[in-house]
């Protein structure tokens, strides 16, 4: 149960670690954005400066002269900056590009790990619920499997006791019958000997 969990947390501290790592791309495209607006303003003001200076009749066909500076003084020229701006844009551009290319990837595995965790907890909730089960099915049949152990242990002990007394009745049963044979035997004797008797006493008379 902890391994989607674990998982999860992974996604979010790697989503977080490439939100962290591309910060220095959002503060250059905003120093980029600040310094284009910059030379576009600059660039503004010097064609009012140009415009707003005073001409001649005589002149009036003439553009007027700009006062040149010296190289010391001079900055990069309004096109040259204009195509470092461009370039830099370009290159933040393709850096937003890539970082919502890569956005897109990590929201979409995040979300088939979201899917994949509802599922699995789904899963767990049905394994636990049948384990339960099993495990009562296996307490029951453990419980009846002691009762009829049991039952079996009497019921030997039974056939026990009952072979004993068995044997006990078959004993005594043998010891009657040889007494009452011995019984029969003296008393057919006896009766032999008072008929015997009778008959010595028949041819005296």
């Amino acid at each position: 149960m902890a391994n989607w969990r674990q998982d999860y947390f992974a996604a979010l501290g790697i989503r977080d670690e490439r939100e962290k790592a591309n910060t220095a791309l959002y503060d250059a495209y905003t120093r980029l954005a600040d310094r284009t607006a910059r030379v576009a303003a600059t660039s503004y003001q010097d064609q009012l400066q140009l415009q707003s200076q005073p001409q001649s009749t005589s002149q009036s066909s003439i553009p007027p002269k700009v006062p040149s500076r010296k190289p010391s003084e001079q900055g990069p020229s309004t096109p040259d900056a204009l195509a470092a701006a461009r370039a830099d844009l370009s290159a933040a551009q393709r850096s937003r590009a890539e970082l919502q290319e890569q956005l897109t990837r990590t929201s979409t595995e995040l979300e088939k790990l979201k899917k994949k965790s509802v599922q699995d907890s789904r899963r767990i909730t049905v394994l636990e619920g049948e384990r339960t089960h099993l495990s009562l099915r296996l307490r029951d049949r453990d419980e009846e499997l002691r009762g009829k152990a049991k039952l079996l242990d009497d019921l030997q002990d039974e056939l026990a006791s009952l072979n004993l007394q068995l044997n006990m009745a078959e004993d005594r049963s043998s010891k009657l019958q040889r007494e009452n044979k011995e019984l029969v035997d003296r008393w057919m004797a006896r009766m032999k000997k008072e008929a015997e008797a009778m008959n010595d006493a028949s041819k005296y008379s």
